[in-house]
């Protein structure tokens, strides 16, 4: 059964609630997004419907996450030596069959939706994925210090696949990526590192999702995030572990204009209850937000094994956020 996109109150589309929600406007509930990881073994038709059967049949969400369970073709942890950064090399988009796997999802997405619900689809950038391709973080930082032309060039090779890859996703039928950042904390790196090895080419891919009007800046990391280094990135929402992390919802209100996303604690109540929790965590950032310029959900995955009971409740409780609740 495909859902319509409608909802109670003003009957709003799915599509309609989240651009209100970008321009600021009253909605009449809040836009409400969550997710885990998938198993789709690299299957782009897979992928399409586990995501269709867990964010439309499942849950009805207001926006589809596409996971990043297909990821870049290059092998995990596989970089030992300095000169093995050579070993990524430009892809054509259309012939690189994880690339091409990701937009037969989006493809098949969209033909089951229609225009009614907005499709984002995760991608990680330049600095994560080089992290991913490393031993460890630390490696990789080592080989940035000790041989920086190598590790520029590998930056540039995976941002330059990953702009062309963004541009196939848009022209695709998604309406926007969900850019993640992993690195852009002190826990990780320090902020000069980041913005030499990271800001760049983090830049340089979002080019290829400049038609996207969903794009969403994810700031990955427990504590310690560099949050005033991003917020001029080229996105119109932007994530991070508001609840985990910090800052508060409504401290980065002060910060931005742009549409904030959080709400819940992705290791708390929305994956382990009780009701009561979750429903605590959603009324107190509607407060933070007065229910506008924000889309409530987690900061980050909630575990894949999370009883689908507290996700169930989490819609319910969505429903009901029409009006800033009473303290």
């Amino acid at each position: 059964m495909q859902h319509t996109g409608q909802a109670t109150g003003l009957g709003m589309t799915k599509t309609e609630r989240v651009r209100a929600a970008l321009r600021g406007e009253p909605v009449d509930r809040p836009p409400i997004c969550f997710w885990h990881h998938f198993r789709p073994a690299g299957s782009g038709l897979r992928q399409a419907e586990e995501t269709y059967s867990f964010f439309v049949e499942k849950f009805d969400l207001d926006i589809i996450k596409v996971m990043p369970d297909i990821p870049y073709p290059f092998p995990r942890r596989s970089i030992r030596q300095p000169e093995e950064w050579l070993l990524l090399e430009p892809l054509n988009p259309a012939r690189s069959r994880f690339f091409r796997e990701r937009v037969v999802t989006v493809r098949e997405l969209r033909k089951r939706v229609g225009n009614d619900t907005p499709i984002i689809v995760t991608v990680f950038s330049p600095w994560t994925e080089i992290l991913h391709f490393a031993t460890s973080p630390q490696q990789a930082l080592e080989h940035a210090e000790r041989f920086p032309t190598l590790l520029h060039e590998a930056l540039a090779t995976v941002a330059e696949n990953l702009r062309l890859h963004l541009q196939d996703i848009i022209d695709a039928g998604a309406d926007g990526v969900f850019f993640a950042l992993q690195g852009c904390t002190s826990s990780v790196m320090s902020r000069e590192h980041y913005r030499a090895l990271a800001r760049p080419y983090d830049l340089f891919a979002l080019q290829g999702a400049r038609d996207g009007w969903l794009n969403v800046l994810h700031i990955h990391g427990e504590r310690d995030l560099f949050i005033d280094d991003v917020l001029d990135y080229p996105v119109q929402v932007l994530s991070w572990s508001d609840r985990l992390a910090g800052p508060s919802l409504a401290e980065m209100r002060q910060k931005t204009p742009k549409t904030l996303m959080g709400g819940w604690h992705e290791f708390g109540p929305l994956s382990n209850g009780p009701e009561d929790a979750i429903r605590a965590e959603a009324e107190d950032a509607f407060r933070q937000t007065g229910g506008r310029g924000w889309i409530l959900a987690n900061g980050c995955s909630v575990p894949d094994d999370t009883d689908e009971r507290w996700l169930y409740s989490a819609r319910r409780i969505a429903e009901t956020l029409t009006s800033v609740p009473s303290a």
